[in-house]
């Protein structure tokens, strides 16, 4: 497979009081995803669902980050996620919790293989 990065997307989500861990995730995604309109799948003929969709989510707990809502968050492609360490808590003034930021990288790819017939 010759696997071609073609986008790279980046988006902030917050969780400012549920401390929600995978709804910031969540919401970071939709932020990188929907300020775009891609045709990069028409422009070379490929069908949407081949989109190979390689996402990155930074937040200060990555174990609080449950995959399958996020991978819901697709209307299509294939998308695998991986979560890290970054992001940021942000104390609340009255020590009452933090406000989670999370952080996206999208990246759209295709395999740009040649067919030999």
């Amino acid at each position: 497979m010759a696997k071609t990065r073609m986008v790279v997307q980046f988006g902030m989500g917050t969780s400012i009081r549920s401390q929600d861990y995978t709804q910031a995730a969540a919401r970071a995604i939709r932020d990188a995803l929907w300020h775009n309109s891609l045709n990069v799948a028409s422009a070379f003929g490929f069908p949407k669902e081949e989109m190979l969709i390689d996402v990155e989510i930074g937040v200060q707990k990555p174990e609080a980050v449950e995959l399958a809502p996020l991978l819901e968050v697709f209307p299509y492609g294939k998308p695998t996620i991986r979560v890290v360490p970054g992001g940021l808590d942000i104390p609340k003034h009255d020590g009452s919790g933090v406000t989670v930021i999370a952080n996206a990288a999208v990246i759209v790819s295709f395999d740009l293989e040649p067919a030999h017939a």
